[in-house]
């Protein structure tokens, strides 16, 4: 509604409140602090039309008699209507949490949080380990210290993944109780939430229950997983607060009371992803947030432009702080730990070794199978995973296959299996003894906790490698050196001589597709500097090679790969502006500075266009989806699987319009449509000429005119 008749109504509106409380006043709020005040404004107003609306709560009445016993009325109402939703966050325990670990084997870092003095108003905590140290265990006590301080009154986890998401909420619900007086809301936040069986099981509680809950209001929308007292996610349900999308605000709004714990922040180190966790930061902190940061291979660079972008955000001077020692516990701004005398990794330093081929890995594998050993190749493109894994198997070696081509019922079904092999409780060996064996992606670097005797890696940059790395010999109070069946931990590379001379194809001949997967020069970089060194020293060693590849002061890369060099310079400056075109004006306040955008339009990660599509089987009743699920819309988003978009060029994929798939997608929003391509899977895996699905192996591209 529009027009005079509007503005009478507003203005009523205004006088009505006034009434109401006479002594409110926005006196000595200056311009800055009310655009600064517009945001979580904005988010308030969502919340408060959301459970307004709810005909539950609120159901229609006559009119009230008054302005005065309309709000004495909607005040009882509205003390429900918070408590049914979730919204009322209980006190912090003060007592020592029940984590999985008993307080006599707190660990270095773990004890480092427990004594570092806190410091006022907003803060920014840095958690910097080795992989496998316990940084989790460590965050998660520093948070019960700052919940007490009164620094938030709950946590939103954030992951890189969807997967390390599902992970994090297996063990939140397991542990956060321990945090909290009362049970606290739990809720997990990515777009394939409601995939998650442990997710499923938390929102099916009815009732009362002395351990985490997630009522059917929060669990709703992954849009209101942020209004719980803990959220576990992915890095991008946040990143979406700092976007000109429909909801930002009511993401700012969810994280202000929280403290904010992104684990694996190295992974956000692309110039586009950089860009937006700086903004969040900034934001999060000038609401009076607080963050911890939990990182094994985070470049000092990187480091300094979060700090300041947190310290300018509460509107304090930042000072760089350029002391590279590793472990360190830091607080921009105020205490550091960085003594951690005689911190050793209980299995000592890794190993390097070159092997010039994949034929060594095969035979490499072949052997320590045979010997008993949990091995893992870990191979930078999908095609190369599986090129590797059909050489493993023509030598003998049933070896497993991981990486992110598949249907999400398959990875799911395969990741569980992988866990159960092995994760902390694995059964590493088969029935004939032999070591499992598996060949996974990049999937298996981040935050999954696998333990591996073995492991070959194509070459990527040393944060990647380190890792890597990190599942391997992870587990040694479970399995001590003496048990396992080689003699120490090494890290076998597949890599040309950094040594001899490099051009634009330099890496090609030992990674036929991955080679293009990271930058040229980072890679040469860390061939030079890992081979010469021969190994990885864990801990005290983790920075010097972090810096050597990924810092600021690099060593120069030969001739023939610097036009590399500087065309990824190029792209990286490019996705930088980007990132800065995209991102919400902070100082403007919400109405000059936000928007209200799709979520699709404005994109918290920048990658090559992706198609996705949804696998169905030919039924005597029709099209069904190639998963089977509780309903059909769960089945649907389990037979989903993605590739990029210029892997489809020259293949006749099925025609939509086709009667069988219009009549599988007749009750589909458009949207919907749009987005997904149905592809049914013939019995023997074809889908069309030059595209097959095998449920061991994934989407094959067979055909030599799809795209690179």
């Amino acid at each position: 509604m529009a027009g005079p008749e509007a503005a009478a109504d507003a203005q009523a509106f205004v006088e009505v409140c006034l009434d109401l409380w006479p002594e409110a006043s926005l006196g000595g709020i200056d311009s800055a602090e009310a655009r600064a005040l517009s945001w979580r404004l904005s988010g308030l107003t969502v919340v408060a039309d959301w459970i307004g609306s709810n005909p539950e709560w609120f159901p229609p009445a006559q009119s009230p008699a008054s302005a005065a016993a309309y709000l004495v009325e909607t005040r009882r109402r509205a003390a429900r209507a918070v408590e049914e939703a979730g919204l009322l966050p209980p006190a912090p325990a003060g007592d020592w949490p029940s984590f999985a670990f008993a307080r006599v084997d707190v660990r270095p870092m773990q004890k480092a949080v427990l004594e570092v003095p806190l410091r006022d108003g907003p803060m920014l905590a840095f958690v910097e380990d080795e992989t496998g140290a316990g940084k989790t265990e460590a965050a998660l006590l520093l948070a019960q210290r700052m919940l007490l301080a009164g620094k938030g009154r709950g946590l939103y986890f954030a992951l890189p993944t969807m997967a390390t998401a599902d992970a994090m909420f297996e063990r939140a619900r397991k542990v956060m109780r321990a945090l909290f007086a009362a049970p606290p809301s739990l809720t997990l936040a990515h777009g394939r939430a409601a995939l998650s069986p442990e997710f499923r099981e938390v929102r099916e509680q009815t009732g009362w229950s002395d351990t985490v809950v997630c009522g059917p209001w929060l669990a709703d929308s992954r849009r209101r997983a942020l209004l719980a007292d803990i959220g576990v996610g992915t890095i991008d349900q946040a990143l979406l607060a700092i976007l000109p999308t429909r909801f930002a605000t009511l993401r700012i709004h969810g994280l202000a009371a929280k403290i904010l714990i992104v684990d694996e922040v190295h992974e956000l180190g692309d110039p586009y992803l950089a860009e937006e966790l700086e903004a969040l930061l900034r934001l999060h902190a000038q609401g009076g947030g607080s963050a911890i940061l939990l990182t094994a291979t985070l470049p000092l660079g990187q480091r300094a432009r979060l700090a300041r972008a947190f310290e300018e955000g509460a509107g304090r001077d930042f000072s760089p702080d350029p002391e590279p020692a590793y472990p360190a516990l830091s607080i921009p701004g105020a205490a550091a730990v960085r003594d951690f005398p005689g911190v050793i990794s209980p299995k000592g330093s890794v190993k390097v070794a070159r092997l010039t081929m994949p034929d060594e890995a095969v035979t490499l594998i072949a052997r320590a199978s045979e010997a008993g050993a949990a091995c893992a190749w870990v191979r930078n493109a999908v095609d190369d995973a599986i090129a590797a894994v059909e050489a493993l198997r023509a030598a003998g070696v049933e070896a497993e296959l991981l990486h992110a081509r598949y249907a999400f019922a398959d990875r799911k079904r395969i990741e569980a299996a992988a866990l159960a092999a092995f994760g902390p409780e694995g059964e590493r060996r088969g029935r004939d003894g032999r070591g499992r064996v598996i060949v996974a992606t990049q999937v298996l670097e981040m935050s999954l906790d696998y333990d591996f005797d073995v492991m070959v890696s194509d070459l990527a940059p040393v944060a990647a490698l380190v890792q890597r790395a990190g599942r391997l010999w992870r587990h040694m109070s479970r399995r001590p050196a003496p048990g396992r069946p080689v003699p120490r931990p090494v890290l076998h590379v597949i890599a040309p001589d950094p040594s001899r001379p490099a051009d634009a194809h330099w890496l090609a001949e030992v990674q036929p597709r991955g080679a293009w997967v990271y930058g040229l020069a980072a890679q040469w970089r860390t061939a030079e500097v890992l081979f010469r060194a021969g190994e990885i020293v864990v801990p005290g060693g983790l920075r010097a090679l972090i810096e050597a590849v990924h810092g600021e002061n690099l060593l120069r890369v030969p001739e023939g790969i610097r036009a590399s060099e500087d065309r990824a310079a190029g792209e990286a400056y490019a996705a930088a502006g980007l990132a800065r075109l995209n991102i919400v004006k902070i100082a403007k306040g919400y109405r000059e500075g936000g928007g209200a955008n799709d979520d699709r339009d404005y994109p918290t990660r920048l990658g090559r266009p992706t198609r996705a599509l949804l696998l169905v089987r030919r039924t005597p009743a029709g099209l069904s989806p190639w998963a089977e699920a509780a309903s059909r819309a769960e089945a649907e988003l389990l037979s989903e699987v993605s590739a990029r978009e210029t892997r489809f060029r020259g293949l006749a994929l099925p025609d939509q319009s086709a009667p069988e798939i219009a009549a599988f997608t007749a009750d589909w929003p458009e949207w919907k449509r749009a987005g997904l391509t149905v592809c049914p899977v013939g019995e023997n895996g074809g889908i069309c000429e030059g595209l097959r699905y095998d449920p061991r192996r994934g989407l094959l591209f067979t055909s030599t005119t799809s795209g690179a």
